[in-house]
């Protein structure tokens, strides 16, 4: 092994130029347990809308994109520490005479699930859109809040 990496041995700098691609995919493979290719074909699977999830003292929220879409066509569902954001992206059709040449909005179903860090009063969640933005605000339950603790001086 020793002599292999320090001399290139036995090919002696000849490798073919998809080897080191082959070695890298063949490591991602067993970093992701092998979830292989299946897992890298999808393209965009999970990643609609793009979403950023930030933390308060007192609650999570959550800003998720999604333009174009009204109110009346997302639906949000909360439970313990899960939030699920679901709707039908809907892109009117250009016409027949109309001739792609980049077509990158996709159109479609979506559901997006996402584990939160702790757990959230879901009767008390409140959601606003504005300009594409999707903003959801979840007060943490009470055992999920940090506890500031007294130290007692002897």
């Amino acid at each position: 092994m020793l002599l292999r990496r320090i001399a290139d041995w036995p090919s002696y700098g000849l490798r073919s130029p998809f080897e080191e691609a082959a070695r890298v995919r063949r490591e991602m493979d067993r970093l992701f347990g092998g979830l292989g290719t299946d897992f890298f074909s999808q393209p965009g699977a999970g990643v609609f809308p793009l979403m950023n999830i930030t933390e308060k003292n007192d609650a999570y929220v959550v800003r998720a994109e999604l333009p174009g879409m009204k109110a009346d066509e997302i639906e949000i569902s909360v439970s313990h520490d899960t939030l699920s954001i679901s709707g039908e992206r809907k892109i009117p059709a250009e016409g027949e005479d109309a001739k792609y040449h980049r077509r990158e909005r996709e159109a479609g179903k979506f559901n997006r699930i996402v584990k939160l860090p702790g757990e959230v009063n879901a009767e008390t969640v409140e959601a606003t859109s504005a300009d594409g933005i999707l903003t959801v605000v979840m007060p943490k339950a009470e055992k999920s809040k940090p506890k500031q603790i007294l130290i007692k001086a002897e």
